[in-house]
């Protein structure tokens, strides 16, 4: 194997050379270019990276718009078509690219292949929605007419996704924009170029064997803040899909209202729970252990914040400490472990600011102390015993900090559980209907689950959340219609032409 100039690839470096040329990613764009490429299982550097200058991006969405005009022109089924290779793709790569997301995202082994099979089960998901891109025939008042709602393909859309799901988000967006007609341009995190290219790979194997798929159908932009921005105000972009933190959301917001194009953010989520007295505990427990520290508290929906009733907080809170002084973090290419990395210093330095701000809130804190040392963040994650949901207890702070309330009202739980900005994901664990239903008509979030955590949604629904999360909807249900526009025609086969309302206009 080739070595990369200006560096030794050793240990996981070499991993990542035999990944990416199984992949058929091409090494000069790994190896020869300024953007550092880094993993948070050790710190170490894997590679540089090129990035695209102004003139790459403005070629990319020239060669976008062209790729739209014709390919919005292609059978919807046979586009579905080009997804299907795609999904078959994944498949055959998918221990590969699982791989490379532990390594660069730091997700354990299993979290990396759920990744991948979120991928997979998207282009299942589009494949069958190409057949089913359905319209409305509407009851009209004129005698002689007939009035139907049709949908058409958009234009360019732009993806911006995050580290923490360096690929499946892109797959949301990406295989629901192609079946409906669009082409797709991907300004992936700074921090996860290489699961980047690897897809974009991937997805090109697919358009290979498909065959009849326009030139930059699907593009790559790697890249920094001026790359997102540059989707977010260029007229040519008719929609922007972005996650990230709500302060990107309020700069990007209002920059696609000033040109009138289409939003879809999935920002913040300081996502709550409620265990209540009838609640099965041994499900409560496993419930809020993995949305409290799967992927090191790093997901939009991880658990945030729980509120355990008096009658029940004392043994449940006891076996919550158990299992978190439990748990092992570590390594997960090294360890059998739950809890891998932070992805950098600046995440393990926010976390600590919390937790000293939690402290002097009254706060009592367990765990949240730092794992080792070295260029690698690996944290033990905290439960932190809170008098009332103030201070940091009301922000989300990306790192694994469970905030926990005790409660004797479900009322004013459900209360406390909404008095925060974001409104992504919540549930409550409750045998009782009553207090279910009460629940999840109140809980003012996209996602309210009972029994089980706020983490592990399944592609099939619409993903997303209200108030500062964003309000855009991703993946499953009608997500696909942002993909499109709507147009409402009629059609007169009489030979008059009465109007609407009964309005009289006698020429």
């Amino acid at each position: 194997m080739t070595r990369a100039k200006g560096w030794a690839m050793a240990g996981i470096g070499e991993e990542i050379g035999q990944l990416l040329d199984g992949l058929d990613v091409d090494r000069a764009l790994w190896t020869d270019g300024s953007m550092p490429a880094a993993t948070p299982l050790t710190g170490e550097r894997l590679g540089r990276v090129r990035v695209a200058d102004a003139a790459a991006i403005d070629q990319a969405l020239d060669r976008a718009t062209s790729a739209f005009r014709a390919w919005r022109h292609v059978p919807a089924p046979r586009r579905g078509e080009l997804v299907r290779l795609f999904g078959e793709e994944l498949r055959a790569a998918k221990d590969d690219l699982a791989r490379l997301v532990t390594i660069e995202a730091g997700k354990i082994p299993s979290e990396g292949a759920g990744e991948v099979q979120e991928m997979i089960d998207i282009c299942d998901f589009a494949v069958g929605l190409s057949r089913q891109l359905y319209g409305l025939t509407i009851a009209t008042e004129r005698p002689g007419h007939r009035m139907m709602e049709v949908w058409h393909p958009l234009g360019v859309v732009g993806v911006i996704s995050a580290f923490n799901f360096p690929v499946a988000v892109w797959a949301w967006n990406a295989a629901l924009a192609l079946v409906c007609g669009n082409s797709v341009v991907w300004k992936p995190s700074e921090k996860t170029p290489l699961t980047a290219l690897a897809t974009q790979a991937i997805f090109e194997r697919a358009l290979a064997r498909f065959g009849e798929a326009p030139e930059g159908l699907s593009q790559l932009l790697i890249g920094g803040r001026e790359a997102g921005e540059a989707l977010v105000d260029d007229s040519r972009v008719a929609l922007v899909s972005a996650t990230g933190s709500t302060r990107m959301g309020r700069a990007v917001a209002p920059r696609l209202a000033q040109r009138f194009a289409r939003a879809i953010l999935e920002l913040g989520g300081n996502n709550g729970v409620i265990v209540a007295p009838s609640a099965d505990l041994d499900l409560a427990l496993r419930g809020v252990a993995f949305g409290a520290m799967g992927t090191a508290g790093q997901r939009c929906t991880t658990t945030r914040r729980l509120f355990v009733h008096d009658s029940i907080y004392d043994a449940f809170v006891a076996r919550l400490k158990a299992a978190y002084a439990s748990v092992a973090v570590g390594n997960p290419l090294e360890n059998d472990v739950l809890v891998g990395p932070l992805i950098d210093r600046a995440a393990h330095d926010a976390m600590q600011d919390a937790l000293a701000a939690a402290k002097a809130a009254g706060g009592v804190v367990q765990g949240g102390e730092r794992v080792g040392e070295g260029a690698a963040y690996y944290v033990r994650p905290a439960l932190v015993e809170m008098p009332g949901q103030v201070g940091p207890v009301l922000e989300e702070t990306f790192a694994p900090i469970l905030y926990v309330m005790r409660y004797d009202d479900l009322d004013a739980a459900i209360r406390l559980h909404n008095d925060v900005a974001a409104g992504l994901s919540s549930a409550i664990f409750t045998t009782d209907m009553r207090e279910a239903e009460r629940f999840l008509a109140a809980s003012d979030c996209g996602i309210a689950n009972v029994n089980l955590g706020t983490s592990g949604a399944e592609i099939g629904g619409a993903f997303g959340g209200e108030k500062e999360t964003g309000g855009g909807r991703e993946s499953g249900s009608d997500a696909w219609r942002q993909y499109m526009r709507r147009a409402t025609n009629t059609i007169n086969y009489s030979d008059a032409l009465p109007l609407a309302q009964g309005v009289s206009f006698a020429l």
